[in-house]
């Protein structure tokens, strides 16, 4: 919405020689260690490190300022940040006049959210908000210029270094995550820190071909390259390629829509690959029983995941270890899978049993004079017979792929976009232009928390990863390293709610909210905030999806409040 395409604007490399680096919904060290490897180096350098965050997470070590607004208030600090950079004169007049649209609207918008409202709200002192928003907007390092001393209120526009922005599900995983997207991205607009080296607004994938699939059309509103099903032009021209005469110009549902509809039986089958809802998804209890009312459940996975049980048919998938194939990682590089070791058993490649499903799916579906003619013709062409075939056809029916062959893959791979056969590949975006032409500012306020804390569940319930464990442990509590370094979950309880509550440090405790209880052990950390529990959501036997709501979800993302859910504590 803010630049045209939704992905890390520059590479991961591009980090360690960044002046400012703003990190925000992201427990980076934990969740994406090789990245954090990478801003540790650039604060060893001399970088500065903002972190906003209510949790004290390993990188605040690190930081040179570490905000921790109250849980669900963050908005504030992000619209109080806008505030002082314009009040200031710390802007980038020249960028937005040439580059950007929107921003009168926009600094009206955020002329109400000064720091002293931000403070009243989020708790974070209004000195910090004016130091982080002076550092960002100018790039200040800890070594060179004095800080906080740079004003262009007088005289020439200041000198900018590169700062950038990384975040991560703590952000996009709210009732108003576009929003709290958009207020990163007017950040970047304001300042005109995006289309150069070690700036940028970067999302960070939370599995290693997240960026791939969505690539590629895996979201219920696009096809291949973030085309609109609803764009005539672009629908029948995929299509064409595809052989067929139109497809579906109707977008479908997303996950959270998808499991209301099976429990209410407007959807009979479903296939699921590579993903383990029943561990992922929010409100699990509502999960369980909208699998259970499918008609037919196909589950394509590497393990018997806790969804693979509930399946009608399971089919065994290689892991990337045994395959070949391509990937495309968080920065947008894609690259080649080689594989190492041979798949056990019947283990075959995803594109194998997908293509031997299509198959015969095709022939099943084809239409019959009785049965009357299906909706658009089933023509697909099905008969790869290699990994290099199908990145050829990606090639052929994603514009932004169109350069990225199979034989160009041998030499680390390359980033969309990558327009013909001879492009290098671009690792940084919207160096000359957007890809929607003009940045747009946003003007978006503060949303509340979906659910707030009452009298019944006076606690606030935030999700995420622990370093040793990956998403629902389907593979990481396999391993015997891993599962010995932590073991079991655990749920993280400030020590003055641990005491209110009669609670001790490693002793069982139950957690409740409206949709359910887990049943787990306390570990009590000055890490959280009072009023604040944390809980990963790798554990099977803990399940802290079990508590979050699937609703209300953002409007457009249709994302739940996966980090902010009431609940209580009480030991067990």
């Amino acid at each position: 919405m803010a630049f045209g395409s939704g992905a890390m604007t520059n590479p991961i490399r591009d980090l360690r020689h960044a002046d400012c680096i703003f990190i925000t919904g992201s427990n980076t060290a934990e969740a994406h260690p090789v990245i954090a490897y990478e801003v540790v180096r650039a604060v060893k350098g001399g970088a500065n490190l903002l972190i906003v965050d209510p949790r004290r997470v390993p990188l605040v070590d690190h930081a040179t300022l570490w905000l921790q607004p109250k849980p669900g208030s963050d908005s504030y600090v992000f619209l109080a940040m806008a505030h002082v950079i314009i009040k200031e004169g710390l802007a980038d007049q020249t960028f937005i006049e040439t580059r950007t649209e929107g921003f009168a609207d926009f600094a009206r918008a955020v002329a109400p959210y000064t720091p002293e409202l931000a403070v009243l709200e989020s708790g974070v002192p209004a000195e910090n908000i004016v130091k982080a928003a002076r550092l960002y907007a100018l790039g200040e390092r800890v070594r060179g210029a004095s800080l906080y001393s740079r004003s262009s209120a007088i005289g020439d526009p200041p000198s900018r270094g590169h700062s950038t922005i990384l975040y991560a599900m703590g952000i996009t995983q709210r009732s108003n995550g576009t929003e709290m997207v958009l207020m990163l991205a007017n950040l970047a607009l304001l300042t005109g820190q995006i289309g150069k080296p070690s700036t940028g607004v970067n999302p960070l994938r939370g599995q290693s071909n997240v960026q791939g699939s969505c690539d590629m059309g895996c979201l219920p509103n696009v096809l291949p390259g973030y085309q609109p099903v609803t764009d005539e032009t672009k629908r029948q021209a995929v299509a064409a390629k595809w052989g067929l005469a139109d497809l579906p110009a109707r977008p479908g549902l997303t996950v959270v829509e998808l499991m209301k509809a099976a429990a209410e039986k407007r959807v009979r089958a479903l296939y699921v690959m590579g993903e383990n809802p029943m561990l992922s998804d929010p409100n699990l209890e509502h999960v369980e029983h909208a699998l259970r009312q499918l008609d037919f459940l196909v589950v394509q996975d590497i393990f018997l995941s806790e969804t693979a049980q509930l399946a009608h048919v399971v089919l065994p998938a290689a892991s990337w270890l045994e395959k070949d194939g391509t990937k495309t990682n968080t920065e947008r590089r894609v690259q080649r899978l080689q594989p190492v070791l041979k798949a056990p058993g019947e283990a075959r490649p995803d594109w194998w049993i997908v293509c031997e499903v299509a198959q015969r799916l095709e022939a099943a579906l084809r239409p019959q004079p009785a049965d009357g003619d299906l909706p658009f013709s089933v023509r697909p062409r099905w008969s790869f017979t290699s990994t290099a075939e199908i990145a050829d056809e990606i090639a052929a029916v994603t514009p932004s792929y169109r350069g990225i062959l199979h034989r160009r893959l041998n030499e680390g791979g390359l980033c969309w976009p990558c327009p013909t056969e001879d492009h290098p590949g671009t690792p940084i975006l919207h160096t000359q232009a957007f890809t929607r032409g003009l940045g747009k500012f946003h003007p978006v306020t503060v949303g509340a928390p979906a659910e707030r804390p009452d009298a019944d569940y006076p606690l606030i319930l935030s999700t995420g990863r622990v370093l040793y464990h990956y998403h629902t442990g389907t593979m990481t509590r396999r391993s015997g390293p891993l599962s010995w370094r932590d073991p079991r979950g655990w749920v993280e309880i400030n020590a003055q709610d641990a005491a209110a509550a009669g609670v001790q440090d490693g002793r069982p405790v139950v957690l409740r909210s409206r949709r359910g209880e887990v049943h787990t052990v306390a570990r009590v950390s000055e890490c959280v905030p009072p009023g604040t529990v944390f809980l990963a959501f790798h554990w099977n036997e803990a399940p802290a999806n079990t508590l979050t709501p699937d609703s209300p979800l953002d409007p457009l993302a249709k994302i739940p409040e996966f980090k902010l859910g009431a609940v209580r504590l009480e030991a067990e």
